[in-house]
Protein backbone atom coordinates (compact mmCIF):
# COMPACT_ATOMS: atom_id res chain seq x y z
CA UNK A 1 0.00 0.00 0.00
CA UNK A 2 1.82 3.22 -1.22
CA UNK A 3 1.80 5.66 2.12
CA UNK A 4 0.78 9.29 1.05
CA UNK A 5 0.58 12.80 2.83
CA UNK A 6 -2.66 14.02 2.89
CA UNK A 7 -2.97 17.65 2.74
CA UNK A 8 -6.60 19.34 3.36
CA UNK A 9 -8.25 22.58 2.72
CA UNK A 10 -11.51 22.90 4.00
CA UNK A 11 -14.16 25.68 3.41
CA UNK A 12 -17.33 25.26 4.78
CA UNK A 13 -19.53 26.45 7.16
CA UNK A 14 -21.34 24.88 10.49
CA UNK A 15 -23.98 24.48 13.04
CA UNK A 16 -23.94 26.23 16.14
CA UNK A 17 -24.64 23.20 19.05
CA UNK A 18 -25.16 25.06 21.98
CA UNK A 19 -24.30 23.07 24.79
CA UNK A 20 -21.69 23.72 28.10
CA UNK A 21 -19.04 21.44 28.79
CA UNK A 22 -16.47 21.10 31.48
CA UNK A 23 -13.21 20.20 30.35
CA UNK A 24 -10.29 19.10 32.98
CA UNK A 25 -7.02 20.82 32.12
CA UNK A 26 -3.71 20.14 33.33
CA UNK A 27 -1.46 22.41 36.59
CA UNK A 28 2.16 22.19 35.86
CA UNK A 29 4.54 21.51 38.44
CA UNK A 30 8.13 22.99 37.59
CA UNK A 31 10.61 21.75 39.24
CA UNK A 32 14.26 22.49 38.09
CA UNK A 33 16.59 21.00 40.79
CA UNK A 34 19.04 23.19 39.60
CA UNK A 35 20.06 20.72 37.05
CA UNK A 36 19.82 20.77 33.25
CA UNK A 37 19.15 16.98 32.75
CA UNK A 38 15.58 16.70 34.75
CA UNK A 39 12.36 18.65 35.10
CA UNK A 40 9.70 17.05 37.13
CA UNK A 41 6.40 17.94 36.39
CA UNK A 42 2.86 16.77 37.94
CA UNK A 43 -0.52 17.38 37.85
CA UNK A 44 -3.94 17.96 38.62
CA UNK A 45 -7.16 19.25 37.66
CA UNK A 46 -9.43 21.95 37.89
CA UNK A 47 -12.39 22.60 35.34
CA UNK A 48 -13.23 25.23 33.19
CA UNK A 49 -16.46 26.10 30.67
CA UNK A 50 -16.79 25.38 26.78
CA UNK A 51 -19.40 25.38 24.38
CA UNK A 52 -19.13 23.03 21.33
CA UNK A 53 -20.80 22.57 18.41
CA UNK A 54 -21.50 19.77 15.90
CA UNK A 55 -19.98 20.23 12.32
CA UNK A 56 -20.01 18.32 8.89
CA UNK A 57 -17.68 19.80 6.49
CA UNK A 58 -16.32 18.51 2.77
CA UNK A 59 -12.79 18.09 2.28
CA UNK A 60 -10.22 18.14 -0.53
CA UNK A 61 -7.40 16.03 -0.30
CA UNK A 62 -3.68 16.42 -2.62
CA UNK A 63 -1.79 12.87 -2.46
CA UNK A 64 1.46 12.72 -2.74
CA UNK A 65 3.33 8.94 -3.11
CA UNK A 66 6.08 8.33 -0.84
CA UNK A 67 6.95 4.79 -0.32
CA UNK A 68 5.66 1.89 0.51
CA UNK A 69 3.94 1.28 4.49
CA UNK A 70 5.50 -1.09 7.09
CA UNK A 71 3.64 -2.86 9.74
CA UNK A 72 3.74 -0.59 12.69
CA UNK A 73 5.65 -1.65 15.91
CA UNK A 74 3.81 -3.04 18.81
CA UNK A 75 6.62 -4.23 20.75
CA UNK A 76 10.10 -2.81 20.40
CA UNK A 77 11.49 0.28 19.11
CA UNK A 78 12.14 2.27 16.00
CA UNK A 79 15.85 2.18 14.61
CA UNK A 80 17.74 5.10 14.08
CA UNK A 81 17.11 6.22 10.03
CA UNK A 82 13.53 4.79 9.95
CA UNK A 83 11.04 7.14 7.59
CA UNK A 84 7.51 7.73 9.01
CA UNK A 85 4.33 9.62 8.36
CA UNK A 86 3.08 11.20 11.51
CA UNK A 87 -0.53 9.92 12.23
CA UNK A 88 -1.47 12.92 13.40
CA UNK A 89 -0.36 15.89 11.27
CA UNK A 90 0.57 13.99 8.16
CA UNK A 91 4.21 15.07 7.83
CA UNK A 92 7.01 12.86 6.67
CA UNK A 93 9.74 12.70 8.60
CA UNK A 94 12.88 10.63 10.14
CA UNK A 95 13.60 9.19 13.66
CA UNK A 96 17.30 10.32 14.91
CA UNK A 97 16.95 8.73 18.26
CA UNK A 98 15.14 7.24 20.84
CA UNK A 99 13.84 9.10 24.44
CA UNK A 100 12.38 6.82 27.32
CA UNK A 101 10.51 9.34 29.11
CA UNK A 102 7.72 8.38 32.24
CA UNK A 103 4.51 9.07 31.04
CA UNK A 104 1.45 10.21 33.66
CA UNK A 105 -1.20 9.45 32.05
CA UNK A 106 -4.92 10.24 33.89
CA UNK A 107 -7.65 9.46 31.34
CA UNK A 108 -10.14 8.96 33.47
CA UNK A 109 -11.75 5.89 34.24
CA UNK A 110 -15.27 4.52 33.78
CA UNK A 111 -15.47 3.87 37.64
CA UNK A 112 -14.42 8.05 38.10
CA UNK A 113 -16.64 9.05 35.83
CA UNK A 114 -19.73 7.38 37.27
CA UNK A 115 -19.11 9.90 40.29
CA UNK A 116 -21.12 13.00 41.12
CA UNK A 117 -19.69 15.28 38.78
CA UNK A 118 -17.66 18.40 40.43
CA UNK A 119 -18.59 22.10 40.30
CA UNK A 120 -16.78 23.85 37.72
CA UNK A 121 -13.64 25.43 39.43
CA UNK A 122 -12.94 22.45 41.56
CA UNK A 123 -9.53 20.86 42.34
CA UNK A 124 -9.06 17.78 41.89
CA UNK A 125 -6.08 15.33 42.56
CA UNK A 126 -4.91 11.76 41.52
CA UNK A 127 -1.66 9.71 41.91
CA UNK A 128 -0.88 8.53 39.21
CA UNK A 129 2.19 6.27 38.61
CA UNK A 130 4.56 7.12 35.48
CA UNK A 131 5.19 4.19 33.13
CA UNK A 132 8.06 4.33 30.88
CA UNK A 133 7.05 5.40 27.26
CA UNK A 134 8.77 6.12 23.87
CA UNK A 135 9.02 9.36 22.18
CA UNK A 136 11.71 9.85 19.34
CA UNK A 137 13.71 13.05 18.13
CA UNK A 138 12.75 13.16 14.25
CA UNK A 139 13.82 15.57 11.44
CA UNK A 140 10.32 16.96 9.33
CA UNK A 141 11.30 17.12 6.11
CA UNK A 142 10.63 20.91 5.25
CA UNK A 143 8.55 19.96 2.24
CA UNK A 144 5.85 19.54 4.50
CA UNK A 145 6.20 22.17 7.41
CA UNK A 146 4.20 25.10 5.22
CA UNK A 147 1.37 22.24 5.47
CA UNK A 148 0.91 21.45 9.34
CA UNK A 149 1.81 25.39 10.11
CA UNK A 150 -2.16 25.37 11.03
CA UNK A 151 -1.96 22.62 13.32
CA UNK A 152 1.20 22.80 14.65
CA UNK A 153 3.49 25.24 16.18
CA UNK A 154 6.36 23.02 17.78
CA UNK A 155 8.14 22.45 14.54
CA UNK A 156 11.61 23.65 15.77
CA UNK A 157 13.41 23.25 18.83
CA UNK A 158 14.74 26.69 21.02
CA UNK A 159 17.67 26.62 23.57
CA UNK A 160 19.59 29.07 25.40
CA UNK A 161 23.15 30.61 24.12
CA UNK A 162 25.64 28.98 25.63
CA UNK A 163 26.80 32.51 27.60
CA UNK A 164 25.91 32.39 31.02
CA UNK A 165 25.05 35.98 30.65
CA UNK A 166 22.63 36.00 27.62
CA UNK A 167 19.17 35.52 27.61
CA UNK A 168 19.39 35.11 23.62
CA UNK A 169 17.07 31.97 22.47
CA UNK A 170 18.09 29.98 19.68
CA UNK A 171 16.34 27.50 17.15
CA UNK A 172 16.90 24.60 15.20
CA UNK A 173 13.91 24.24 12.83
CA UNK A 174 12.43 20.61 11.41
CA UNK A 175 13.03 19.33 14.87
CA UNK A 176 9.96 17.76 16.90
CA UNK A 177 9.49 14.93 19.52
CA UNK A 178 7.03 12.10 18.39
CA UNK A 179 5.09 9.76 20.68
CA UNK A 180 5.76 5.77 19.36
CA UNK A 181 2.10 5.46 18.46
CA UNK A 182 2.31 8.68 16.30
CA UNK A 183 4.79 6.44 14.15
CA UNK A 184 3.43 5.10 10.51
CA UNK A 185 6.21 3.77 9.33
CA UNK A 186 7.23 2.99 5.61
CA UNK A 187 10.29 2.61 3.34
CA UNK A 188 11.32 4.09 0.38
CA UNK A 189 13.74 3.73 -2.69
CA UNK A 190 15.18 7.68 -2.94
CA UNK A 191 18.56 7.88 -1.37
CA UNK A 192 17.64 11.46 -0.01
CA UNK A 193 13.74 11.08 1.13
CA UNK A 194 13.46 13.95 3.53
CA UNK A 195 14.86 17.61 2.60
CA UNK A 196 16.26 18.95 5.86
CA UNK A 197 19.40 20.41 6.26
CA UNK A 198 20.92 18.24 8.76
CA UNK A 199 19.36 15.05 7.28
CA UNK A 200 22.70 14.07 5.52
CA UNK A 201 25.19 15.51 8.26
CA UNK A 202 23.23 12.94 10.40
CA UNK A 203 22.65 10.35 8.30
CA UNK A 204 23.82 8.19 5.39
CA UNK A 205 22.89 5.69 2.81
CA UNK A 206 23.38 1.95 3.23
CA UNK A 207 21.33 -0.33 1.18
CA UNK A 208 22.34 -3.52 3.40
CA UNK A 209 21.14 -2.20 6.39
CA UNK A 210 17.27 -1.95 7.23
CA UNK A 211 16.36 0.79 7.64
CA UNK A 212 19.17 2.13 5.31
CA UNK A 213 20.04 5.06 6.90
CA UNK A 214 22.55 4.78 9.30
CA UNK A 215 23.50 7.48 12.05
CA UNK A 216 27.24 9.33 11.43
CA UNK A 217 29.40 10.13 13.81
CA UNK A 218 28.37 13.72 13.52
CA UNK A 219 24.94 12.46 14.52
CA UNK A 220 26.42 10.94 18.29
CA UNK A 221 28.64 13.78 18.90
CA UNK A 222 25.47 16.06 18.65
CA UNK A 223 22.84 14.18 20.74
CA UNK A 224 25.94 13.81 23.39
CA UNK A 225 27.01 17.46 23.47
CA UNK A 226 23.20 18.88 23.22
CA UNK A 227 21.92 15.90 25.74
CA UNK A 228 20.76 18.36 28.33
CA UNK A 229 18.21 20.77 26.39
CA UNK A 230 16.77 17.96 24.27
CA UNK A 231 16.21 15.29 27.04
CA UNK A 232 12.60 14.55 27.21
CA UNK A 233 11.98 13.20 30.48
CA UNK A 234 8.31 13.76 31.84
CA UNK A 235 4.81 13.46 29.90
CA UNK A 236 1.33 14.36 31.48
CA UNK A 237 -1.88 13.64 30.05
CA UNK A 238 -5.56 13.02 30.71
CA UNK A 239 -8.30 13.08 28.42
CA UNK A 240 -11.80 14.39 29.53
CA UNK A 241 -15.05 15.18 27.46
CA UNK A 242 -13.29 14.07 24.21
CA UNK A 243 -10.57 16.61 24.86
CA UNK A 244 -7.18 15.08 25.36
CA UNK A 245 -4.33 17.44 26.83
CA UNK A 246 -0.53 16.42 26.44
CA UNK A 247 2.25 18.43 28.21
CA UNK A 248 5.80 18.18 28.30
CA UNK A 249 8.09 20.20 30.19
CA UNK A 250 11.81 21.02 29.16
CA UNK A 251 13.59 22.77 31.58
CA UNK A 252 16.41 25.16 29.31
CA UNK A 253 18.69 26.22 32.26
CA UNK A 254 18.98 29.57 34.54
CA UNK A 255 20.03 32.69 34.15
CA UNK A 256 21.24 35.48 35.86
CA UNK A 257 19.95 39.05 35.63
CA UNK A 258 20.65 41.98 38.80
CA UNK A 259 21.67 40.17 40.58
CA UNK A 260 18.79 37.17 40.73
CA UNK A 261 18.36 33.75 39.41
CA UNK A 262 15.84 33.37 36.06
CA UNK A 263 14.72 29.72 35.56
CA UNK A 264 13.96 28.90 32.10
CA UNK A 265 11.41 26.48 30.83
CA UNK A 266 10.13 25.45 27.15
CA UNK A 267 6.97 23.18 27.06
CA UNK A 268 4.49 22.06 24.89
CA UNK A 269 0.98 21.83 24.71
CA UNK A 270 -1.10 19.35 22.63
CA UNK A 271 -4.73 19.75 22.38
CA UNK A 272 -6.83 16.78 20.38
CA UNK A 273 -10.54 16.35 19.76
CA UNK A 274 -10.99 12.73 20.24
CA UNK A 275 -14.71 12.99 19.82
CA UNK A 276 -16.99 13.79 16.71
CA UNK A 277 -17.96 18.17 17.81
CA UNK A 278 -16.34 20.60 16.43
CA UNK A 279 -14.39 22.95 19.31
CA UNK A 280 -12.44 25.96 18.36
CA UNK A 281 -10.64 27.76 21.25
CA UNK A 282 -10.49 31.38 21.86
CA UNK A 283 -9.42 31.98 25.16
CA UNK A 284 -6.17 30.99 27.57
CA UNK A 285 -6.34 31.57 31.33
CA UNK A 286 -2.59 30.62 32.92
CA UNK A 287 -1.90 31.50 37.19
CA UNK A 288 2.36 30.76 36.92
CA UNK A 289 3.21 30.56 40.94
CA UNK A 290 6.98 30.48 41.68
CA UNK A 291 8.16 29.33 45.12
CA UNK A 292 9.70 32.35 45.42
CA UNK A 293 6.02 33.95 46.51
CA UNK A 294 5.25 35.57 43.48
CA UNK A 295 1.62 34.67 41.31
CA UNK A 296 1.23 35.67 37.79
CA UNK A 297 -2.11 35.59 36.30
CA UNK A 298 -1.80 35.60 32.21
CA UNK A 299 -5.10 35.97 30.37
CA UNK A 300 -5.86 36.06 26.16
CA UNK A 301 -6.74 35.14 23.20
CA UNK A 302 -5.95 31.97 22.04
CA UNK A 303 -2.83 30.80 21.84
CA UNK A 304 0.59 31.53 20.04
CA UNK A 305 -1.36 34.30 17.95
CA UNK A 306 -4.16 31.37 16.73
CA UNK A 307 -7.62 30.47 17.81
CA UNK A 308 -7.13 26.69 16.68
CA UNK A 309 -10.21 24.90 15.26
CA UNK A 310 -10.45 21.10 16.25
CA UNK A 311 -12.45 18.98 14.23
CA UNK A 312 -13.08 15.51 13.54
CA UNK A 313 -10.73 16.29 10.25
CA UNK A 314 -8.19 17.75 11.56
CA UNK A 315 -8.33 16.78 15.63
CA UNK A 316 -5.16 18.45 17.20
CA UNK A 317 -3.12 21.52 17.64
CA UNK A 318 0.46 21.59 19.49
CA UNK A 319 2.22 24.22 20.19
CA UNK A 320 5.62 25.56 22.40
CA UNK A 321 6.19 28.04 24.48
CA UNK A 322 8.46 29.08 27.30
CA UNK A 323 8.28 30.68 30.55
CA UNK A 324 11.02 32.03 33.44
CA UNK A 325 10.68 32.02 37.31
CA UNK A 326 12.11 33.52 40.22
CA UNK A 327 13.21 30.29 41.70
CA UNK A 328 14.08 26.81 40.86
CA UNK A 329 10.28 25.38 41.23
CA UNK A 330 6.90 26.12 40.75
CA UNK A 331 3.34 25.29 39.34
CA UNK A 332 1.28 26.54 36.52
CA UNK A 333 -2.32 25.94 35.79
CA UNK A 334 -3.86 26.38 32.75
CA UNK A 335 -6.97 26.81 31.70
CA UNK A 336 -8.65 27.01 27.88
CA UNK A 337 -11.90 27.86 27.13
CA UNK A 338 -13.92 27.30 23.82
CA UNK A 339 -17.05 28.35 22.06
CA UNK A 340 -19.29 27.27 19.27
CA UNK A 341 -17.36 27.77 15.74
CA UNK A 342 -19.35 29.62 13.25
CA UNK A 343 -17.13 28.86 10.15
CA UNK A 344 -16.52 31.18 7.45
CA UNK A 345 -19.80 33.80 6.15
CA UNK A 346 -21.42 32.88 9.49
Amino acid sequence: MAACVIRRTFLSTVNKYNRKHAISVLNVDLNSRQTLNRTRLSCSLFNVQQKRLMSSRPEGKVLETVGVFEAPKHQGKYETGQLFLHSVFGYRGIVLFPWHARLYDRDVSPATESKPTEPPGAHRSKEVKGKTHTYYQVLIDTRDCPHISQRSQTEAVTFLANHDDSRALYAIPGLDYVSHEDILPYNSTDQVPIQHELFERFLKFNASKVPPFIPRDTLQAWQEKNHPWLELSDVHRETTENIRVTVIPFYMGMREAQNSHVYWWRYCIRLENMGEEVVQLRERHWRIFSLSGTLETVRGRGVVGREPVLSEEQPAFQYSSHVSLQAPSGHMWFGPSAVPHRGPGV
